[in-house]
């Protein structure tokens, strides 16, 4: 017996699918702009039936003779998607998050796609898609369809034009002043975002960095050390300056740290909101005012200046990567690795580097920079960052569907995350300080960006800067120097400390590295060394 495959016209699936995205995955739209245009109900009209309007004119436009299923499938399933995180999350799904998704790791990737998310695809994206793909589609011939589809279409812009002429002022004041509204439009805004990020990728693959500062050397200082002079790097993840209990948050965090003689830099800003945008940043020369992706890529870095200068560099990474920071330095890939006491799945637990550190410490032979690159507190899967003894908050969310959880039991698993980032730090400043009489040593950390906990209906990170809370963007910023570095280079720790209400900004990483290895580089400011005023190299 033939299956009946019942038959619909180009536009009428065309509204369909429009109505089916307009009513059904725009949920964050709708309840900004109702927010947005508040009691002003003529102009909240106008603009929405104009939305509509111009939804169901794009459809139209694209439902091309062979092409109509494929486009509609593709508009379904991503707005589907971007919906869902969007509302579960808060998130925007703009050319940096689009960056961050391309760039994860599989085992990261899989802590997003939990059984939540599968039945919401399977609802709202698999469903209908199958619905389309069942149904024939009636075309006209090529002249009758232009002159129908244009019939329809015109009206449509017409109308939209109408409207927004009709509320002009309260529509251009509204969105003026809510520019974060139309962003999450969707599909559109993820789309369009997805093809500025496709046609970035395509420039950006053909940039070849140029060189910086390649005449820098090591200073009068190192070069009277009697013993390898080394910073860590330690780059956080997702770490928020307002757990941290350094900087006076109520829960003990950082218990092991505030033994350590260390100074904590609170009022630090990121770069950005995201690894892909805040690491390359803070490791080039450029201010967060000047940076943009293709200006990182187009010069080289700190790990560079700092390897024209002589000194060993090496970057660990048990995160997603470099982010093409250490191309042209040795790496190291812990998450590759998969050592089965610290790792599960593509993941590692921080100490799979502390682990490592031991041995790298004992074989240095001269002056050396380490990048440890922490999956520290990345989510949402907090509670697979630390281990059993380091679950002081109970009880925690367990699981990476926040909506199985409270907000404090969400909260309790992230503040474990810092608990396990106090412990690796404090791990490794114990073993810089045990071999104190073979190095002089410093350790320097700063998290990328910081992380949204439920505040403002907010999840997680990645939102556009100009509109990202404080949560986001204020990160822990420390640094604790080997007494043997202190008589070197005459750095007085107690002046360190003295600044630590002063506004800091990851625009500060590249010069106070290159201030505390003593390297002298072209694009080095002394005025942005956190430390220079605080060191008097002893002669």
């Amino acid at each position: 017996m033939k299956l009946h495959r019942p038959s619909v016209g180009s536009v009428t699936l065309s509204l369909l699918v429009a109505a089916w995205l307009a009513l059904v995955t725009n949920n964050v739209f709708w309840r900004d702009v109702a927010t947005a245009f508040g009691e002003h109900m003529p102009g909240l009209a106008a603009f929405s039936i104009g939305i509509v309007a111009l939804l169901a004119a794009d459809t139209i436009a694209v439902s091309v003779k062979y092409l109509t299923k494929p486009i509609f499938i593709l508009l379904i399933v991503s707005a589907a998607s971007a919906g869902w995180f969007m509302e579960h999350f808060g998130v925007i799904i703009d050319t940096d998050m689009i960056r961050n998704a391309v760039q994860t790791t599989p085992a990261e990737a899989g802590h997003l796609l939990t059984p939540a998310y599968l039945w919401h695809m399977l609802v709202y994206a698999v469903l209908p898609s199958l619905l389309i793909v069942f149904v024939r589609i009636r075309h006209r011939p090529f002249p009758a369809k232009l002159k129908y589809n244009l019939a329809v279409i015109v009206p449509f812009l017409l109308l939209t034009l109408a409207l927004v002429a009709w509320q002009y002022p309260a529509i251009a004041s509204t969105m003026r002043n809510n520019r974060l509204v139309i962003k999450t439009l969707n599909p559109v805004s993820p789309i369009i975002s997805a093809v500025k990020f496709v046609i970035r990728s395509g420039q950006e693959s053909v940039i070849v960095a140029a060189p910086l500062d390649s005449d820098a050397r090591l200073g009068a200082a190192i070069n009277k050390a009697e013993k390898p002079v080394l910073t860590i790097i330690v780059v956080g993840e997702t770490a928020r300056a307002q757990e941290f209990s350094l900087g006076g948050y109520e829960r003990k965090t950082n218990p092991e740290l505030e033994k350590r003689d260390i100074a904590y830099f609170p009022n630090t800003s990121s770069c950005g909101t995201a690894t892909a945008v805040s690491m390359p940043c803070m490791f080039s020369a450029l201010t967060r005012s000047e940076y943009s992706h293709e200006k990182a890529l187009a010069q080289e870095n700190l790990v560079d200046v700092l390897s024209h200068a002589g000194v060993n560099v090496e970057w660990w990474d048990n995160n997603t990567g470099d982010k093409k920071i250490g191309d042209r330095i040795v790496k190291r890939k812990f998450y590759e690795e998969n050592d089965p006491r610290f790792c599960n799945e593509g993941e590692c637990l921080d100490t799979v580097m502390v682990n490592a550190l031991g041995a790298w410490l004992d074989g240095i032979k001269g002056n050396s920079v380490l990048v440890m690159h922490q999956l520290g507190s990345h989510g949402p899967a907090y509670f697979a960052r630390y281990s059993e003894e380091e679950r002081a908050f109970r009880p925690d969310c367990r699981t990476a569907e926040f909506a199985d959880c409270t907000q404090q039991e969400i909260i309790n698993a992230y503040d474990n995350t810092i608990v396990a980032t106090d412990r690796m730090l404090a791990a490794v400043i114990d073993m810089l300080q045990a071999r104190s009489d073979q190095i002089a040593s410093t350790m320097v950390y700063i998290s990328d960006h910081g992380e949204s906990l439920g505040e403002k209906g907010l999840y997680l990170h990645g939102m556009p800067y100009i509109f990202a809370p404080d949560e986001q963007t204020r990160v822990p910023f420390l640094m604790w120097a080997s007494k043997g570095y202190t008589r070197l280079f005459g750095l007085d720790t107690a002046c360190l400390r003295e600044q630590a209400d002063a506004p800091y900004s990851q625009d500060n990483l590249f010069h106070t590295v290159l201030g505390l290895m003593d390297v002298q580089a072209r694009h080095y400011q002394r005025e942005q060394d956190i430390s220079a005023r605080c060191r008097s190299p002893l002669s």
